[in-house]
């Protein structure tokens, strides 16, 4: 069967983007729209900077002797590429560049609740990044992105404490954002849009939200507490000064593990828009998908213990973490099965969107079983701070939260610039990363379970092999990401223009023109249907 295509589209005489074109109507603007825009230049080029970081340690561990760079620049290159990509990547992609956009838009309102609070949040999140940057380029820093004390409350002799601003300032761009998407949802609303005709995608930034609103405070205190003992000598982690370096890991992972799921509950949000709209069904099992979003936002905050079985806490507490930590993988198995099931017998439209999405859920599903591994007490002992964590960490993060990213951004692309991208070049460079990923993580498994510790830049000569497989795949993998920056970038200037729909889609985002107007919409969308009603949409796949 022939895939459908669109006609020729005529440009909208007003769109967000060209109804003024002044650098200060950007900077000062309040249109959430411009705002997602802005967001998603600053994250490219933490994510860039952060891939160069990567090639350093990668080239550095092609061979086994260290000869490249020094151990002190290799360990500010492993942590340099952690703070860029968990702090100015991964937790930001997803929310504040694609939610920003089209979390209005899905809801049928005019913009967020608070316009000038998240152009405020922006700001902060950029001073956050500029804070940041300057502590690498003056000294770098150290200590890992996990900033384990007492090494940096009393050791190291890098830029902890700059590069703990910039993560502390970055912290309320993130409270922030979170309060305004919960208002947002909570009040603006189109009408008939009730909580069970919500788009699955704004129930995962909702999910997100309540994270990032409970949790972001705790790393504030965390790094707080970090510079009053760097600084003041107070003991609070420093076992010379009293203090429980312990606690330290308590504080952090309990606010850094549910960041794990700020960074994948918003993609996996992506990844529900997606299946369903190149699937043409409804997602099967509507209201399980959607409380699983909660249910993993509310256990994330009860397994921050099971990054301490080696780090002297109980056996008793260790157990409860580990059965914990194997219940916080139910909700995301049901919504991986639910995406299956809505996959099966479903006439399949083999778009660039849906192959980034195949991709996310082969990638997650490898990230999801292995880190069973790490919630058994007795394996993790042995792969605890293996490569083996490294590699099943990279598979959640980089194989889901960065793949459902691009499958959203391709699947919204059209919204955002009006125009097409090459689809043939992006389904090339989704197998790309695919094959790049799968070959520079998967060796990492091995090398992790036969004992090479992660954050060493010297090792054995038997582990080169693996150690060079990964590197090469590394390589793959920059090819793939930099042919997705070359034809978006393309498709800007040489795109084919689209209309409101171009992928026959549900949701309010798909009624309005593409680009969109400033106001979002000429009058009141009402809601008068379920969520993904494709039965009415049919079309033509190929």
């Amino acid at each position: 069967m022939a895939t459908q295509t669109a006609p020729l589209v005529a440009a909208p005489a007003v769109t967000y983007l060209n109804h003024e074109t002044t650098v200060a109507s950007w900077l000062l603007t309040k249109d959430h729209k411009r705002i997602g825009i802005m967001y998603l230049l600053v994250v490219t080029f933490a994510f860039a900077l952060g891939g160069v970081f990567a090639s350093g340690i990668r080239l550095e561990l092609a061979t086994p002797a260290g000869d490249l760079v020094s151990a002190d620049t290799y360990n500010k290159l492993f942590t340099m590429h952690g703070v860029a990509m968990v702090f100015f990547v991964l937790i930001p992609a997803v929310p504040a560049i694609l939610g920003n956009f089209v979390l209005p838009l899905m809801l049928g309102a005019k913009d967020v609740a608070f316009p000038k609070l998240n152009l405020l949040s922006w700001y902060i999140f950029v001073i956050g990044f500029l804070f940041t940057v300057y502590a690498m380029l003056a000294r770098g820093v150290d200590t890992g992105w996990t900033f384990y004390t007492p090494y940096s409350s009393r050791a190291s002799n890098s830029n902890v404490m700059m590069t703990g601003i910039g993560v502390f300032i970055t912290g309320f761009s993130s409270i922030l954002t979170g309060l305004n998407f919960m208002v947002t949802i909570h009040r603006m609303r189109a009408p008939g849009l009730t909580w069970f005709r919500l788009p699955l995608f704004v129930w995962a930034v909702y999910a997100t939200s309540l994270v990032q609103v409970l949790g972001t405070p705790v790393i504030a205190i965390t790094v707080l507490s970090l510079a009053i003992e760097r600084f003041l000598g107070f003991g609070i982690f420093d076992p010379a000064l009293g203090g429980d370096p312990v606690l330290f890991q308590h504080m952090f992972w309990f606010y850094s593990h549910p960041a794990v799921y700020i960074m994948i509950l918003p993609p996996m949000g992506a990844i529900s828009e997606v299946i369903a709209c190149f699937s043409r069904k409804s997602v099967f099992g509507y209201s399980f998908v959607a409380f699983s979003s909660l249910a993993i936002a509310i256990f994330g905050f009860l397994v921050w213990a099971h990054h301490l079985f080696v780090a002297g806490i109980s056996v008793y507490s260790a157990l409860v973490f580990s059965f914990l930590t194997y219940a916080v993988a139910i909700p995301s198995a049901v919504k991986t099965f639910n995406w299956a099931a809505t996959m099966y017998r479903a006439a399949i439209w083999l778009k660039a969107p849906m192959i980034w999405a195949i991709a996310f859920l082969g990638l997650f599903l490898v990230g999801g079983l292995t880190g069973l591994f790490t919630a058994a007490l007795g394996v993790d002992v042995h792969i605890h701070d293996t490569y083996f964590v490294v590699a099943h960490f990279h598979f959640i993060m980089v194989g889901g939260a960065i793949m459902g990213y691009f499958a959203g951004l391709h699947f919204w692309w059209p919204k955002i610039t009006g125009r097409m991208y090459s689809d043939i070049w992006a389904k090339v460079a989704a197998i790309i990363v695919f094959a790049g990923f799968n070959l520079t993580f998967g060796p990492q498994f091995i090398l992790g379970y036969m004992g090479m510790p992660r954050r060493y830049h010297v090792y054995p000569p038997e582990y080169q092999v693996l150690n060079v497989l990964s590197s090469a795949g590394a390589s793959i993998l920059a090819v793939g990401y930099l042919l997705v920056g070359i034809y978006l970038v393309a498709s800007l200037f040489k795109g084919e223009r689209v209309g409101a729909n171009p992928w026959h889609a549900t949701g309010l985002e798909w009624t309005t023109q593409s680009p969109p107007l400033p106001h979002n919409f000429e009058t009141q969308p009402v809601v008068t249907e379920d969520a993904y009603e494709y039965a009415t949409r049919e079309v033509k796949v190929g």
